[in-house]
């Protein structure tokens, strides 16, 4: 691994400053601990992120300091082009050859439901753990760990591992139970604790907001989150905390100079301090034996994914923040295309779906490379008929989180609508229209739509309950039907139309 002379030369200062700070007498510990989240792609991107270049700064940190702890905070199965094919096996591949001390399954870890996951995780060569999930009677779930106490150089070490509790609404998790994100989590740090922890860990998969609670609580020393696909760190003089970024890209080391002494009365005492590192991955040399299987890999996919389907007349933008907030030229394509290859009335997909976050300007030459990677949860087109009055319930859910940034914003085709992202969730809709009619609440209407949806994913229960015409059993992978589209076309010729319309402060 290379890291610019610079950055080495100011780690050594750093830890030379600590090691000055620790009373003599005192036994003292480096503890370093690494986390990684929202893996999804095997290959770098312009030069950085990617397993390769991830095994090699784990690889690095382990030689470095055997004290050291490797941790995931979930998401690797899913989504990325080559998990529309091998359902996420090429990550187990990967990080099988450095595997992590310890891994907690993220909402993506579901995406092809939980025998895959089970089936993952079994083929792994390290342990995965969520102390709140649990099968559908209460029971543990086989192979799943929980709370995780490693001794390191004298220190007991307790992993607090905890997935996110919305991953349901998400993904497809089947019956699976799970308890309170937040709750579940500090309940357990503090048991830890009294229990004779000498330093509490979590190793968490949620979003931010609760990422800031579980700080609050100051029933951690360090927490390892992912979900929020940023990188970020923090310490508030109780709690060190590390947003892990995504794909490896910017990793942050945490080296804690950890005293072990005694307090007047001769009990054991634990005092630490925490160093961040900041590791930008485009400055590391990939892990050979790595780069030998994320080339193999590329191969397999090039023959192909690279096959030209047509040109784009405007520009298509699938970036995270345009496809979750707004009509997007992206969105009505694929709308259109699960529409037209089933002939319904309604095109309804969610933004979280959309997932190249990227633009393509005019003129740009699209591959089934780029539609796959767009859509690479291997979605299957379904047909229901609905109500009107359900239509109109599942576009208030759709926007019901706009202002979280939420996946589940709807991109439609063959309708139109405006929303109000300043009224309450759940009255934010008006100016429903189906073609050149108003939306009827009485009228059946068919909506194509994707099997996840129909099954209630990201909220939208209000599509269920229908008479399915087509079901995931019998449609076509939606990835396909929108190749096919483009194919048929000529290309892409839709652009943003005045199909969604915002109102109000958004």
């Amino acid at each position: 691994m290379t890291i610019r002379a610079s950055r080495i030369a100011a780690l050594l200062s750093t830890a030379g400053i600590l090691a000055a700070a620790v009373p003599a007498g005192a036994e003292t510990v480096k503890l370093t601990i690494l986390g990684v989240g929202d893996a999804y792609n095997f290959a770098e991107e312009d030069g950085r992120g990617g397993f390769a270049r991830l095994n090699a700064v784990a690889k690095a940190e382990r030689a470095a300091n055997p004290n050291t702890l490797y941790v995931f905070d979930g998401d690797m199965l899913s989504p990325s082009l080559l998990s529309g094919f091998d359902k996420g096996q090429n990550t187990i591949d990967l990080t099988n050859l450095v595997p992590f001390d310890i891994a907690v399954p993220g909402n993506h870890e579901f995406d092809f439901g939980p025998e895959n996951f089970i089936e993952k995780m079994k083929a792994s060569d390290y342990p995965w753990a969520a102390i709140n999930i649990t099968n559908a009677d209460g029971s543990p779930i086989e192979g799943l760990g929980g709370v995780m106490v490693k001794e390191v150089a004298g220190l007991k070490v307790a992993l607090i591992p905890v997935a996110q509790d919305t991953s349901p609404e998400v993904s497809s998790t089947g019956d699976l139970k799970f308890l309170p994100t937040v709750d579940t989590a500090i309940a357990a740090a503090k048991q830890a604790r009294e229990d004779g922890a000498d330093i509490v860990v979590g190793v968490v998969q949620t979003d931010m907001t609760n990422d800031r609670a579980l700080i609050a609580s100051h029933a951690f020393d360090v927490i390892m989150s992912g979900d929020d696909h940023s990188y970020a760190t923090a310490y508030d003089g109780v709690t060190a905390y590390v947003e892990t970024s995504i794909d490896g890209q910017f990793l942050s080391p945490i080296d804690l100079t950890v005293e072990i002494g005694q307090d007047g009365d001769g009990n054991r005492t634990i005092d630490w301090v925490p160093a961040f590192r900041f590791i930008d991955t485009a400055m590391v040399e990939p892990d050979p034996e790595s780069q030998a299987m994320v080339d193999a890999f590329t191969a397999k996919l090039d023959e192909s994914l690279n096959v030209e389907i047509g040109a784009t007349e405007t520009m298509l933008d699938s970036r995270r923040n345009v496809i979750r907030a707004e009509e997007s030229a992206m969105g009505n394509v694929i709308a259109d295309a699960i529409r037209a290859a089933t002939g319904a009335d309604i095109g309804f997909t969610n933004g979280g779906g959309i997932r190249g976050d990227r633009t393509y300007d005019p003129g740009t030459v699209l591959t089934r490379r780029d539609v796959l990677t767009e859509l690479p949860f291997g979605n299957v087109t379904v047909v229901t008929e609905l109500p009107g009055s359900q239509i109109l319930a599942a576009l208030e859910n759709g926007v019901s989180q706009v202002e979280k940034g939420a996946g589940r914003f709807p991109h439609v085709s063959g309708m139109s609508f405006a929303f109000d992202a300043s009224a309450e969730a759940g009255a934010r809709v008006s100016e429903v229209m189906v073609g050149d009619a108003p939306l009827d609440p009485d009228k059946v209407y068919s909506v194509a739509t994707n099997d996840y949806m129909l099954g209630g994913g990201d909220g939208y229960a209000a599509l269920g309950g229908g008479k399915v015409i087509v079901n995931a059993g019998n449609g076509n992978l939606m990835a396909n039907d929108v190749i096919d589209h483009i194919v048929a076309a000529g290309g892409v010729k839709v652009g943003v139309e005045g199909r969604i319309r915002t109102l109000g402060a958004n």
